[in-house]
């Protein structure tokens, strides 16, 4: 079996692209942003969402009230650690379809959970029937309710694979 993109080198590429825009960490000036407040995405049954993300994967329901830009639509958060939510929103009476992945969209969402806990989660999914696939020895991915792409990495915030990324 042939591995997508075995035949593709691009090292050189990616050197002159370190070399040119990444700045050592010392020299690195502060980001201009606080962190990230939420990531939204789309939920086709309010119910179903809140028992896969605050049943199956134990990130509580923060707060959930209507959507401002759209009545009759809900809006809801999830803890997903640090500050950070996990947002949606619901749109009865629009046929938004299924999930699809666009140039610029959203592959997935990589959330850090310590190793007990990344076992732990792995056990929930696999009893409640939802396939995983195990990479790297650290990232778990599976698909949430509305198709959306997730992964659970043992590797702690600003690490990837044992080297900071931060």
């Amino acid at each position: 079996m042939t591995t997508h993109g075995a035949d593709i080198d691009r090292t050189d590429e990616w050197d002159r692209l370190r070399e040119r825009h990444l700045q050592d960490r010392e020299k690195r000036g502060a980001s201009s942003a606080r962190g990230v407040h939420h990531f939204a995405l789309l939920s086709s049954d309010v119910e179903r969402t809140i028992a896969f993300y605050q049943g199956i994967l134990e990130f509580p329901l923060t707060e959930l009230f209507e959507n401002r830009d759209y009545r009759g639509s809900t809006h809801f958060f999830f803890d997903v650690g640090n500050g950070n939510l996990l947002a949606f929103f619901d749109f009865p009476g629009l046929d938004l379809g299924p999930y699809r992945e666009v140039l610029g969209g959203l592959h997935h969402i990589a959330i850090s959970v310590t190793e007990e806990r990344w076992e732990h989660l792995r056990g929930k999914l696999a009893e409640t029937g939802i396939e995983t696939m195990h990479l790297s020895g650290a990232s778990l991915y599976f698909t949430g309710p509305d198709g959306e792409r997730l992964e659970l990495l043992k590797d702690p915030l600003g690490e990837m694979y044992g080297e900071s990324v931060g």
